[in-house]
């Protein structure tokens, strides 16, 4: 029997009326799992992602969760590995299907991992959706009580939130991220870095106000805060894009560039901020 007849006949006893009364679920799923395991690694991955899917769904109505989610889980690794926009958008359904499931089971931690690969699925291709992902398992990570872990992956949500150009979502998620590292020994020498980011947010949605008032309630939550690098070159840059002195801010990214390297966030969101200055002449 070859393994597209295999992929065929369980198609045609789901999709027939009478196949919950006179074919046996165990019967279908037998077939399902031999149509997907026909299928060698490289060979046509569509074709089997998309038996391991249906076996999913099979599984799934037979309330064989555990196997369900195995399914699914399967099925996505060899969907997205396709170049066809339609697999990868399969294979991201059936993660967040096994998502739904975990999640209801009380898998908080399993769940998040699965939203974690959609993340990884759309973080280049498609990044407001790679964002909702990562938020989503950054959340459920933190109902498994991974505080750390969730905050991670809440704080480069927040980053792509920035870099999309959603400003006021990533302001809010770094202030939330930053209070929590706050009240953690751990975690507390990441919080200026992460105050810093929030106020380039403020400038890049050419709000100075909002930006001199995150810097005025930063340095209340933490008065060591003012005397640090990033404080400095927060306030500096603050009020250059004020000013609108273009030198001046320029000259502020390459003092601070030269004492501690610019990662690729701060690169893309300063020349974004930049931009605008020399066209507005004075941005009080």
């Amino acid at each position: 029997m070859t393994k597209f007849v295999l992929l065929s006949l369980p198609n045609k006893y789901c999709n027939s009326q009478q196949s919950s009364r006179k074919i046996p679920i165990l019967f279908i799923l037998m077939h399902f799992h031999r149509a997907g395991k026909a299928f060698n690694p490289g060979e046509y991955w569509d074709l089997h992602g998309r038996a391991l899917v249906r076996e999913g769904e099979r599984r799934l109505k037979a309330n064989k969760k555990d196997d369900a989610i195995a399914a699914l889980c399967d099925a996505s690794e060899l969907l997205k590995r396709s170049t066809s926009e339609t697999s990868v958008r399969d294979a991201v359904n059936a993660l967040n299907r096994a998502t739904k499931i975990l999640t209801e089971q009380g898998r908080f931690r399993q769940a998040a991992d699965r939203q974690n690969e959609v993340g990884d699925i759309f973080r280049v291709s498609n990044r407001p959706a790679a964002r909702d992902a990562y938020e989503k398992a950054g959340h459920l990570y933190q109902m498994d009580g991974a505080q750390a872990m969730g905050n991670a992956i809440l704080r480069g949500a927040a980053e792509i939130s920035g870099l999309v150009g959603d400003y006021e979502r990533a302001i809010d998620t770094f202030v939330q991220v930053a209070n929590w590292n706050l009240s953690s020994p751990l975690a507390k020498y990441s919080v200026k870095e992460i105050w810093l980011k929030a106020g380039l947010c403020a400038l890049g949605a050419d709000d100075v106000v909002l930006a001199r008032e995150l810097v005025d309630k930063f340095a209340q939550q933490d008065d060591t805060f003012p005397s640090t690098r990033e404080a400095r070159f927060l306030n500096n840059v603050v009020t250059a894009y004020g000013d609108g002195d273009v030198k001046a801010f320029t000259a502020h990214v390459v003092e601070y560039d030269q004492v501690k390297k610019l990662d690729d966030w701060k690169t893309e969101i300063l020349l974004k901020i930049k931009k605008p200055i020399g066209d507005k002449g004075g941005l009080t």
